[in-house]
C-alpha cells in the first residue's frame, strides 16, 4: 500500500506532459531544484533557495519528493530522451556537431 504524502510547496499540473510535481507558483519541476543539489558540483539547499528566491523548506521538500519518487523521474527522463531521439533533436543542427549522448 502506497503512502499518500501532502506537500506544502509542490503541486501537480494536470495538463502537463509530466506526472512529477512542480514548485507551486513557478514554472519549474521539483526535479530541476533537486538536480542542483546533486552531481559533481552540488549546491546546498540554502544556496539553491537563495538563487531561486525560494524558502529552504521548499528546496528540502523537492529533494525529499525526488528521492522518494526516483522511479517516476527515471521513467520520465527515459521517455523524454526517446522522444528527443525519435524526432532527431539530438542531431545537428538541433544539437552541436560534436554532441555524443554516450559520453
Amino acid at each position: 500500500m502506497s503512502v499518500q504524502v501532502e506537500y506544502k510547496f509542490l503541486e501537480s499540473r494536470p495538463r502537463s506532459n509530466y506526472q512529477q510535481l512542480w514548485v507551486k507558483g513557478r514554472h519549474m519541476r521539483a526535479e530541476v531544484i533537486y538536480r542542483y543539489t546533486v552531481g559533481p558540483e552540488p549546491e546546498t539547499p540554502e544556496q539553491v533557495a537563495a538563487e531561486y528566491n525560494l524558502p529552504v523548506d521548499a528546496v528540502l521538500e523537492a529533494i525529499e519528493y525526488c528521492t522518494r519518487n526516483k522511479d517516476l523521474l527515471d521513467a520520465e527522463r527515459t521517455r523524454e530522451t526517446a522522444s528527443i531521439r525519435a524526432r532527431g533533436l539530438d542531431q545537428y543542427p538541433n544539437a552541436p556537431r560534436d554532441y555524443n549522448p554516450l559520453e
